[in-house]
């Protein structure tokens, strides 16, 4: 027997094991299916349609007056949700890895007979950047990516996309814009790729260019910090949180405003062009599933963001070290760094620590923090500040951090600038990398780098002007 009849042969006994009604049923359940989309669909005259759980929670999350009020409410509920929940985690993280063993490493390494340089340019440099990175943020990560996940998978994201969809036409954008927006709130490298849905190649490099805009999880740390510290602060014990919360629900706002704005500006200069239109299907909402989300957001998004985080911040500590104790003269390079910086700094509202930090955490964001403390505690001269300046959440640590900050000249406009800058300023070199090979163009990856950031100087300069007018 050949194999074109050994194939057909084994096809008869095939279909005769499906049994004789198979046709049928098949008939049978695709007839069932369309009278059931039907029933869903269509209303007959003079009868009233069932309830309709999809379509009554479409009209109150896409609904014109309620769409984005439920928005931003659940952002702020999240927000609520990582700060209160990080405290004991990452109170626990900075006590084991910094104040336990961080002294019990240094002594390691001084009963090993490590000179004194060799032991603070591994523990104190290299080690406690990564250290305070953990501390810092492992907890708020672990805990705003499976929300940000669930929200997902249940559908709620494409309806935020909707929701935007129209206010990107009129800024003579592509509606997809708001997907890839939505992405850059977990990477913005990941976004930049993302933009390959957008077909129009005009409106593809406008989204490229503004993505910046969207707070990547290395961002969230200095923007709940700063929000904890000195906007929180101001209120009552009970509601500081839900007021730091605000705080960085505002600054997401402004971030899509400014996505708005530089969108608009883009597509009526350099970038002039008709915005195209896209149809966007709504998927159906379905419940969360809690063992993927967990794997997703836990393994493909946190482990993976904090591996990076700590593989940066391995160099970082120990460039940060070596400019803290090489002197030229009297004073370390980070020291004659900082003062040269400062002027600057401070017009913009802001100081040379802070300039400082920026440039040294061009690799990543996740490790800006950790390279302001540590500069701040040189500049201060303040000893001790391993000990709990890594953590952000715990009460006593973070008057801990409060101190450091004030006694290197921080005041509640150093804050709210820290803020803004850190939501315009440019992206870091790995979003500017994926920026070129999308782009291809060092034209373009360029004006991404030094566009938001000019955008960060003078927003920074204007409200310290401002601020000064009125206090």
């Amino acid at each position: 027997m050949s194999s074109r009849e050994e194939i057909l042969k084994t096809a008869e006994n095939l279909r005769w094991e499906l049994g004789e009604r198979f046709h049928d049923l098949t008939v049978e359940a695709l007839y069932a299916e369309a009278s059931r989309i039907a029933r869903k669909t269509v209303s007959a005259a003079g009868t009233r349609p069932g309830f309709d759980f999809e379509r009554a929670l479409d009209r109150l999350v896409t609904g014109k007056w309620t769409g984005f009020p439920i928005m931003f409410a659940l952002l702020g509920i999240v927000f609520w949700i990582t700060i209160e929940g990080a405290n004991v985690p990452s109170s626990f993280l900075a006590s084991v890895l910094i104040d336990s063993l961080h002294p019990l490493l240094k002594e390691t390494g001084s009963s090993f007979g490590f000179p004194w340089w060799l032991n603070g340019f591994l523990f104190d440099g290299m080690y406690l950047a990564v250290a305070w990175v953990v501390s810092v943020m492992l907890p708020p990560m672990a805990i705003f990516f499976p929300l940000f996940t669930i929200a997902e998978d249940f559908g709620y994201l494409p309806r935020v996309a909707f929701n935007l969809d129209a206010l990107f036409r009129r800024a003579g954008a592509h509606g997809k814009q708001a997907l890839t927006m939505a992405m850059g709130y977990g990477c913005n490298a990941a976004a930049i790729i993302s933009t390959r849905i957008i077909d129009s190649p005009r409106e593809r490099l406008i989204a490229i260019l503004t993505n910046n805009f969207s707070l990547c999880n290395g961002r969230w740390p200095t923007q709940i910090l700063m929000a904890t510290i000195f906007i929180g602060a101001l209120a009552p014990p009970l509601l500081s949180s839900a007021v730091s919360a605000l705080a960085v629900v505002t600054v997401v706002v402004i971030g899509v405003a400014m996505t708005f704005i530089v969108s608009w500006g883009l597509s009526k200069t350099i970038l002039k062009g008709q915005a195209s239109f896209f149809s966007l299907e709504l998927p159906p909402y379905r419940p969360p599933r809690i063992w993927q989300t967990v794997y997703t957001s836990v393994i493909d998004r946190t482990l993976i963001v904090l591996w990076r985080a700590v593989v940066w911040a391995l160099p970082s500590g120990a460039v940060i070290w070596l400019v803290s104790n090489i002197h030229v003269g009297n004073a370390s390079i980070a020291e004659h760094a900082i003062a040269s910086l400062d002027p600057i700094g401070l017009l913009v509202g802001l100081n040379g620590v802070i300039l400082l930090a920026y440039i040294i955490a061009i690799p990543a964001n996740e490790i800006v923090i950790p390279t302001i403390l540590m500069l701040t505690a040189l500049v201060t001269g303040m000893t001790g500040v391993g000990s709990g300046a890594g953590v952000m959440f715990e009460l006593e640590s973070e008057a801990a951090t409060a101190e450091v900050l004030r006694a290197g000249g921080w005041t509640l406009l150093t804050g709210i600038n820290l803020m803004l800058f850190s939501l315009l300023h440019n992206p870091c070199s790995t979003t500017l990398y994926t920026i070129y090979k999308e782009t291809g163009s060092a034209k373009w990856t360029t004006l991404s780098a030094l566009l938001p950031l000019s955008i960060a100087f003078v927003v920074c300069f204007l409200v310290t002007q401002l601020w000064g007018l009125l206090f």
